[in-house]
């Protein structure tokens, strides 16, 4: 006798397709943590209009093309202790589209303020983030072969030989990738599904919950199932099994420890009370070609990259230069970095941010501004970076 499902009793597993709509071999390294994946199917195809000489729906002729929504929400989680990788790595890749740059890292020679020079050759470039005592910065430029100029200082200045740890960093590319997102469940015999040709229209960070927060929501070819399968489907032979089980690593970030760097020369905030940035790829897929059912292809068009934050007025002079900078439409730079301790870091970076003019919040105690949909932009998919440590 069959039994109901613990809805907790459930498995993902994420991997980019290497061409759209073709779903690619997984292993236990895919697996990832979500909150949760809601799917919805819905017909695309226009009501009949015949005369029938009846009031009755007559149906509709087979098989009509369905739009197929998704939105997955996770924690925000870092490299890891063994440095493998962030478990959204993949969402995060697809999001965005550009290849991950991973950083060894390396041994400090010389500091100097935000000017930090290596051993040897650096190996980095414009973007890419580097780690140390439990902090994270990006490379606003580089010098040199072996020096680079950070976008902000450490907390606790490196000493001479101190070793910079691993990063992975993700940067926007013209086209994103498609993405397959499994979903299994125990006991095995229950249904299991693949969604597949997954375009991520729309990536979010949330910043000070009780945990930093992703949410990829967007549109896929379909959604298959182990229970309705027919070969074929999304390239398959047969219904793919749930890989061989391995030890499973989420570090995730705790939602209140981090940093907030804002300004036009930025300057670290400690008022910040929440944040959100959006990643809005304006994605379309090639779903009404005569010939075809199911969408053949993602289609971007201008990215939108907008950022949403709150923070209690200070009075005091980089407050004030932020409500300056809104007044004018001044760019600023703006980082943000997620968690305090290696293997727990996710840093956001936005190298050019028009401050919209905040709103005044005076419901509570305290009066806050409300920054909301201040525009990143950039001279050719460099309007965001994001990175783990």
């Amino acid at each position: 006798m069959g039994c109901q499902i613990a809805s907790s009793n459930n498995r993902f597993y994420a991997a980019i397709e290497g061409t759209y709509g073709l779903v690619p071999s997984i292993a236990a390294s895919h697996r990832f943590s979500a909150l949760k994946l809601s799917i919805r199917q819905d017909p695309d195809q226009a009501e009949r209009r015949d005369k029938t000489g009846s009031r009755t729906f007559a149906g509709l002729p087979g098989p009509v093309r369905r739009r197929t929504r998704f939105q997955l929400r996770t924690y925000v989680s870092g490299l890891g202790l063994t440095g493998s990788g962030p478990a959204q790595g993949v969402l995060v890749e697809g999001a965005l589209g550009g290849d991950p740059q991973v950083w060894d890292g390396g041994t400090v020679a010389h500091v100097a303020g935000t000017a930090l020079t290596f051993g040897g050759p650096h190996g980095l470039s414009a973007g890419q983030a580097v780690a140390f005592g439990g902090e994270i910065r990006f490379v606003l430029n580089t010098a040199d072969a072996s020096t680079v100029i950070l976008n902000a200082p450490f907390s606790m200045t490196p000493s001479v030989g101190s070793p910079l740890g691993r990063t992975m960093t993700y940067f926007p590319a013209k086209q994103p990738k498609s993405v397959s997102i499994f979903d299994y469940w125990d006991p095995p015999s229950a249904v299991q599904r693949i969604l597949y040709g997954a375009g991520i229209d729309r990536m979010q960070i949330r910043i000070n919950g009780d945990y930093h927060e992703f949410l990829f929501s967007g549109e896929a070819a379909d959604v298959i199932d182990s229970v309705s399968f027919v070969p074929g489907e999304g390239g398959l032979v047969a219904f793919p099994p749930e890989p061989a089980p391995a030890a499973f690593e989420a570090q995730l970030i705790p939602g209140h420890l981090g940093q907030a760097w804002l300004g036009v020369v930025p300057d670290r905030f400690f008022t910040l009370t929440a944040a959100e940035i959006t990643v809005g790829n304006n994605l379309d897929v090639r779903s009404r070609e005569f010939g075809s059912v199911l969408p053949r292809c993602l289609v971007p068009g201008p990215r939108r990259v907008e950022l949403d934050f709150d923070l209690y007025e200070e009075d005091d002079d980089a407050t004030k230069a932020l409500y300056q900078a809104a007044r004018q439409r001044s760019p600023i730079e703006v980082m943000f970095q997620l968690g305090n301790a290696s293997g727990q870091l996710c840093g956001v970076y936005l190298r050019s941010v028009i401050p919209e003019v905040p709103e005044f919040n005076d419901n509570e105690r305290r009066l806050q501004w409300q920054f909301t949909r201040c525009r990143a932009q950039g001279i050719a998919d460099d309007e965001i970076v994001v990175a783990f440590a």
